[in-house]
Protein backbone atom coordinates (compact mmCIF):
# COMPACT_ATOMS: atom_id res chain seq x y z
CA UNK A 1 0.00 0.00 0.00
CA UNK A 2 1.47 3.01 -1.20
CA UNK A 3 0.19 5.86 0.44
CA UNK A 4 -0.74 4.13 3.12
CA UNK A 5 -0.03 7.28 6.01
CA UNK A 6 -2.77 9.28 4.15
CA UNK A 7 -6.80 9.14 4.26
CA UNK A 8 -7.65 7.17 1.23
CA UNK A 9 -4.75 4.63 1.52
CA UNK A 10 -4.78 4.82 5.26
CA UNK A 11 -8.49 3.70 4.92
CA UNK A 12 -8.07 1.29 2.56
CA UNK A 13 -5.61 -0.26 4.45
CA UNK A 14 -7.87 -0.59 7.05
CA UNK A 15 -10.60 -2.28 5.53
CA UNK A 16 -8.38 -4.81 3.29
CA UNK A 17 -6.79 -5.95 7.04
CA UNK A 18 -10.70 -6.49 8.08
CA UNK A 19 -11.05 -8.50 5.18
CA UNK A 20 -7.92 -10.62 5.76
CA UNK A 21 -5.89 -9.10 3.32
CA UNK A 22 -1.88 -8.98 4.35
CA UNK A 23 -0.99 -5.47 4.47
CA UNK A 24 2.36 -3.62 4.16
CA UNK A 25 2.36 0.32 4.09
CA UNK A 26 4.77 1.75 1.90
CA UNK A 27 6.17 5.76 2.60
CA UNK A 28 8.36 8.22 3.36
CA UNK A 29 7.96 7.93 7.08
CA UNK A 30 6.57 5.60 9.39
CA UNK A 31 2.21 6.50 10.19
CA UNK A 32 1.67 8.08 13.74
CA UNK A 33 -1.85 7.27 13.36
CA UNK A 34 -2.23 4.50 16.34
CA UNK A 35 -4.65 2.44 13.89
CA UNK A 36 -2.23 1.79 11.66
CA UNK A 37 0.99 1.83 13.57
CA UNK A 38 0.68 -2.31 13.89
CA UNK A 39 0.61 -2.41 10.33
CA UNK A 40 4.75 -3.73 8.61
CA UNK A 41 6.63 -1.19 6.70
CA UNK A 42 8.84 -0.21 3.90
CA UNK A 43 10.42 2.59 4.05
CA UNK A 44 10.88 4.13 0.44
CA UNK A 45 9.86 6.86 -2.15
CA UNK A 46 8.51 5.76 -5.36
CA UNK A 47 11.14 8.14 -6.77
CA UNK A 48 14.22 6.81 -5.42
CA UNK A 49 15.41 4.12 -7.77
CA UNK A 50 17.92 2.77 -5.21
CA UNK A 51 15.17 2.75 -2.71
CA UNK A 52 12.72 0.92 -4.93
CA UNK A 53 15.52 -1.65 -6.04
CA UNK A 54 15.14 -2.60 -2.31
CA UNK A 55 11.74 -3.51 -2.33
CA UNK A 56 11.20 -7.25 -1.83
CA UNK A 57 8.20 -7.24 -4.66
CA UNK A 58 8.59 -11.32 -5.09
CA UNK A 59 7.18 -10.89 -1.23
CA UNK A 60 3.87 -9.03 -2.39
CA UNK A 61 1.01 -10.61 -5.03
CA UNK A 62 -1.02 -6.63 -5.16
CA UNK A 63 -0.27 -3.33 -5.20
CA UNK A 64 -2.40 -0.85 -4.23
CA UNK A 65 -0.99 2.93 -5.20
CA UNK A 66 -2.53 6.11 -3.29
CA UNK A 67 0.44 8.40 -3.01
CA UNK A 68 0.45 10.82 -6.61
CA UNK A 69 1.68 14.18 -5.72
CA UNK A 70 -0.02 17.17 -6.02
CA UNK A 71 0.57 21.14 -5.77
CA UNK A 72 1.69 20.41 -1.85
CA UNK A 73 4.60 18.86 -2.86
CA UNK A 74 5.79 21.34 -5.31
CA UNK A 75 9.41 22.22 -4.59
CA UNK A 76 9.43 25.82 -3.99
CA UNK A 77 10.92 27.60 -7.30
CA UNK A 78 11.02 24.41 -9.28
CA UNK A 79 8.82 24.22 -12.58
CA UNK A 80 5.42 22.95 -12.01
CA UNK A 81 5.13 21.21 -15.54
CA UNK A 82 8.54 19.70 -14.85
CA UNK A 83 8.36 18.40 -11.46
CA UNK A 84 4.86 17.17 -11.80
CA UNK A 85 5.82 15.23 -15.64
CA UNK A 86 8.79 13.22 -13.45
CA UNK A 87 6.56 12.50 -10.25
CA UNK A 88 3.41 11.55 -11.75
CA UNK A 89 3.65 11.35 -15.72
CA UNK A 90 6.96 9.51 -15.75
CA UNK A 91 7.26 8.26 -11.94
CA UNK A 92 4.14 6.26 -11.45
CA UNK A 93 4.23 4.36 -14.18
CA UNK A 94 7.64 3.57 -13.43
CA UNK A 95 7.05 2.25 -10.41
CA UNK A 96 3.92 -0.14 -11.45
CA UNK A 97 6.59 -1.21 -14.26
CA UNK A 98 8.85 -2.27 -11.29
CA UNK A 99 5.99 -3.95 -9.66
CA UNK A 100 4.96 -5.66 -12.47
CA UNK A 101 8.71 -7.01 -13.28
CA UNK A 102 8.69 -8.17 -9.55
CA UNK A 103 6.15 -10.79 -9.89
CA UNK A 104 2.93 -8.98 -8.77
CA UNK A 105 -0.22 -9.75 -10.42
CA UNK A 106 -2.49 -7.02 -9.60
CA UNK A 107 -2.69 -3.54 -9.19
CA UNK A 108 -4.84 -0.30 -8.29
CA UNK A 109 -4.12 3.20 -9.11
CA UNK A 110 -5.55 5.63 -7.19
CA UNK A 111 -6.21 9.07 -9.62
CA UNK A 112 -7.82 11.88 -9.98
CA UNK A 113 -11.27 12.80 -11.31
CA UNK A 114 -10.20 16.09 -12.80
CA UNK A 115 -9.17 14.59 -16.08
CA UNK A 116 -12.90 13.14 -16.46
CA UNK A 117 -14.45 16.32 -15.75
CA UNK A 118 -12.02 18.88 -16.60
CA UNK A 119 -11.86 20.25 -20.12
CA UNK A 120 -9.36 19.32 -22.49
CA UNK A 121 -7.90 23.02 -22.79
CA UNK A 122 -7.50 23.49 -19.08
CA UNK A 123 -5.98 20.16 -18.72
CA UNK A 124 -3.25 20.75 -21.81
CA UNK A 125 -3.02 24.28 -19.36
CA UNK A 126 -1.87 22.70 -15.93
CA UNK A 127 1.02 20.64 -15.58
CA UNK A 128 -0.49 18.84 -12.69
CA UNK A 129 -3.23 17.78 -14.34
CA UNK A 130 -1.50 16.80 -17.49
CA UNK A 131 0.56 14.26 -14.97
CA UNK A 132 -2.18 12.81 -13.82
CA UNK A 133 -4.11 11.91 -17.01
CA UNK A 134 -0.48 10.85 -18.22
CA UNK A 135 -0.43 8.44 -14.70
CA UNK A 136 -3.33 7.10 -15.63
CA UNK A 137 -2.73 6.78 -19.62
CA UNK A 138 0.92 5.16 -18.58
CA UNK A 139 0.01 2.68 -15.51
CA UNK A 140 -2.80 1.36 -17.59
CA UNK A 141 -0.30 0.70 -20.82
CA UNK A 142 1.04 -1.67 -18.74
CA UNK A 143 -1.84 -3.79 -18.08
CA UNK A 144 -2.00 -7.37 -19.52
CA UNK A 145 -3.66 -10.83 -18.41
CA UNK A 146 -0.93 -11.41 -16.31
CA UNK A 147 -0.87 -8.04 -14.76
CA UNK A 148 -4.38 -6.88 -13.74
CA UNK A 149 -3.48 -3.03 -13.29
CA UNK A 150 -6.77 -0.62 -13.09
CA UNK A 151 -7.04 3.00 -12.03
CA UNK A 152 -9.68 4.61 -9.58
CA UNK A 153 -10.14 8.34 -10.36
CA UNK A 154 -11.25 9.55 -6.70
CA UNK A 155 -13.57 12.64 -6.55
CA UNK A 156 -13.21 14.61 -3.52
CA UNK A 157 -12.73 12.24 -1.00
CA UNK A 158 -13.70 12.91 2.80
CA UNK A 159 -12.92 10.94 6.82
CA UNK A 160 -10.60 10.87 9.16
CA UNK A 161 -8.08 8.64 11.04
CA UNK A 162 -6.66 9.91 14.36
CA UNK A 163 -3.24 10.55 14.07
CA UNK A 164 -2.56 11.21 10.62
CA UNK A 165 -3.12 14.31 10.47
CA UNK A 166 -5.33 17.62 9.12
CA UNK A 167 -6.81 16.63 6.15
CA UNK A 168 -6.23 20.30 4.31
CA UNK A 169 -9.63 21.09 2.88
CA UNK A 170 -11.48 19.34 5.48
CA UNK A 171 -9.50 21.05 8.57
CA UNK A 172 -9.72 24.54 6.84
CA UNK A 173 -13.92 24.20 6.44
CA UNK A 174 -14.07 23.23 9.93
CA UNK A 175 -12.31 25.78 10.87
CA UNK A 176 -13.60 28.58 9.09
CA UNK A 177 -17.30 27.72 9.94
CA UNK A 178 -15.80 27.65 13.89
CA UNK A 179 -14.62 31.29 12.58
CA UNK A 180 -11.47 30.22 13.50
CA UNK A 181 -10.07 31.01 9.93
CA UNK A 182 -11.29 34.42 8.34
CA UNK A 183 -13.86 35.29 11.48
CA UNK A 184 -15.31 38.29 10.23
CA UNK A 185 -18.37 38.36 8.04
CA UNK A 186 -20.79 36.05 7.16
CA UNK A 187 -19.85 32.37 6.39
CA UNK A 188 -20.05 31.91 2.78
CA UNK A 189 -20.09 29.33 0.26
CA UNK A 190 -18.76 29.38 -3.55
CA UNK A 191 -21.18 28.42 -6.46
CA UNK A 192 -21.46 25.44 -7.86
CA UNK A 193 -20.42 21.57 -6.49
CA UNK A 194 -18.54 18.25 -6.71
CA UNK A 195 -18.94 14.87 -6.42
CA UNK A 196 -18.12 13.74 -2.55
CA UNK A 197 -17.29 9.89 -1.26
CA UNK A 198 -16.45 8.53 2.15
CA UNK A 199 -13.11 7.29 2.65
CA UNK A 200 -14.73 3.87 3.47
CA UNK A 201 -16.85 3.71 0.41
CA UNK A 202 -13.55 4.43 -1.74
CA UNK A 203 -11.74 1.73 0.40
CA UNK A 204 -14.37 -0.54 -0.70
CA UNK A 205 -14.22 0.16 -4.01
CA UNK A 206 -10.57 -0.49 -3.62
CA UNK A 207 -10.73 -4.16 -2.57
CA UNK A 208 -13.48 -4.55 -5.58
CA UNK A 209 -10.48 -3.30 -7.73
CA UNK A 210 -8.23 -5.70 -6.23
CA UNK A 211 -10.81 -8.67 -6.88
CA UNK A 212 -13.12 -7.90 -9.79
CA UNK A 213 -11.12 -5.01 -11.28
CA UNK A 214 -10.64 -5.40 -15.08
CA UNK A 215 -7.28 -4.90 -16.48
CA UNK A 216 -6.38 -1.59 -18.30
CA UNK A 217 -9.99 -0.27 -17.31
CA UNK A 218 -10.16 3.59 -15.45
CA UNK A 219 -13.17 3.69 -13.20
CA UNK A 220 -14.76 6.97 -12.51
CA UNK A 221 -15.37 7.19 -8.75
CA UNK A 222 -18.07 8.93 -7.10
CA UNK A 223 -21.07 8.38 -4.63
CA UNK A 224 -23.38 12.19 -3.71
CA UNK A 225 -23.01 15.14 -6.10
CA UNK A 226 -23.60 17.94 -3.65
CA UNK A 227 -23.13 21.69 -4.05
CA UNK A 228 -20.92 23.67 -1.61
CA UNK A 229 -23.54 25.28 -0.01
CA UNK A 230 -25.09 21.93 1.09
CA UNK A 231 -21.23 20.39 1.70
CA UNK A 232 -20.95 23.45 4.20
CA UNK A 233 -24.32 23.67 5.32
CA UNK A 234 -23.98 19.94 6.78
CA UNK A 235 -21.08 21.03 8.37
CA UNK A 236 -22.50 23.87 10.36
CA UNK A 237 -24.97 20.84 11.02
CA UNK A 238 -22.23 18.80 12.31
CA UNK A 239 -20.91 21.42 14.66
CA UNK A 240 -24.53 22.00 15.76
CA UNK A 241 -24.86 25.21 14.96
CA UNK A 242 -28.09 27.05 13.20
CA UNK A 243 -25.99 29.24 11.23
CA UNK A 244 -26.45 28.68 6.99
CA UNK A 245 -24.07 29.77 4.51
CA UNK A 246 -24.83 32.50 2.07
CA UNK A 247 -23.27 31.65 -1.52
CA UNK A 248 -21.08 34.26 -3.02
CA UNK A 249 -18.99 34.38 -5.76
CA UNK A 250 -15.74 35.06 -4.39
CA UNK A 251 -12.87 33.58 -3.19
CA UNK A 252 -13.40 31.67 -0.26
CA UNK A 253 -10.63 31.65 2.22
CA UNK A 254 -11.30 27.79 2.98
CA UNK A 255 -11.61 26.59 -0.77
CA UNK A 256 -8.53 28.33 -2.37
CA UNK A 257 -9.09 29.28 -6.37
CA UNK A 258 -5.82 27.18 -6.52
CA UNK A 259 -7.43 24.04 -5.57
CA UNK A 260 -10.36 24.17 -7.67
CA UNK A 261 -9.01 22.59 -10.61
CA UNK A 262 -12.46 22.94 -12.37
CA UNK A 263 -13.09 26.26 -11.61
CA UNK A 264 -14.54 28.54 -8.60
CA UNK A 265 -18.16 28.84 -10.20
CA UNK A 266 -18.17 25.48 -12.27
CA UNK A 267 -20.75 22.54 -10.83
CA UNK A 268 -19.05 18.79 -10.96
CA UNK A 269 -22.40 16.51 -10.69
CA UNK A 270 -22.77 12.88 -12.07
CA UNK A 271 -23.94 9.41 -10.66
CA UNK A 272 -21.15 6.78 -11.10
CA UNK A 273 -22.16 4.18 -13.75
CA UNK A 274 -23.87 1.39 -12.95
CA UNK A 275 -21.93 -1.43 -13.88
CA UNK A 276 -19.00 -0.28 -11.77
CA UNK A 277 -20.97 -0.08 -8.85
CA UNK A 278 -21.98 -3.26 -9.53
CA UNK A 279 -18.53 -4.56 -10.35
CA UNK A 280 -16.90 -2.82 -7.15
CA UNK A 281 -19.22 -3.21 -4.99
CA UNK A 282 -19.18 -0.05 -2.44
CA UNK A 283 -21.83 1.49 -0.17
CA UNK A 284 -23.41 4.57 -1.42
CA UNK A 285 -25.49 7.37 0.34
CA UNK A 286 -22.36 7.40 2.79
CA UNK A 287 -21.62 11.36 2.48
CA UNK A 288 -23.88 12.45 5.44
CA UNK A 289 -22.68 10.21 8.04
CA UNK A 290 -19.00 10.80 7.24
CA UNK A 291 -19.47 14.59 7.95
CA UNK A 292 -21.14 14.12 11.21
CA UNK A 293 -18.15 11.45 11.79
CA UNK A 294 -15.22 13.47 10.56
CA UNK A 295 -16.49 17.37 11.91
CA UNK A 296 -16.43 16.44 15.96
CA UNK A 297 -12.67 15.35 15.25
CA UNK A 298 -11.45 18.56 13.44
CA UNK A 299 -13.31 20.33 15.67
CA UNK A 300 -11.41 18.94 18.80
CA UNK A 301 -8.08 19.11 17.48
CA UNK A 302 -8.70 22.70 16.37
CA UNK A 303 -9.77 23.77 20.15
CA UNK A 304 -6.61 21.67 21.39
CA UNK A 305 -4.18 22.66 18.65
CA UNK A 306 -5.83 25.30 16.66
CA UNK A 307 -5.15 24.92 13.15
CA UNK A 308 -2.47 23.29 12.02
CA UNK A 309 -2.34 23.62 8.33
CA UNK A 310 -2.25 27.85 9.22
CA UNK A 311 0.85 29.48 7.18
Amino acid sequence: MVGGTGLIGGAAALHLAELGHAVTLMGRTPSRAPALAGFPFVRASYLDASEVAAIPFERFDTLVFAAGNDLRQLPSGEDERAYFRRANSVGVPAFFEKARAGGLNAAVYVGSYYPDVVPAERIAASGYLTSRLEADEGVRALASPDFRACVLNAPFVIGHIAGIGGVIHLEMLVAYLMRRLAPEGPRYAIPGGAVFMSALSFAEAVAGAIERGEAGKAYLMGDESWTWERYLNTILEALGSDERVIVRDAPNPALPDIALYAGRTTTVAFEPAADTVERLRFRRGDVTRVVHEMVPYYRDQILAHGLASAG
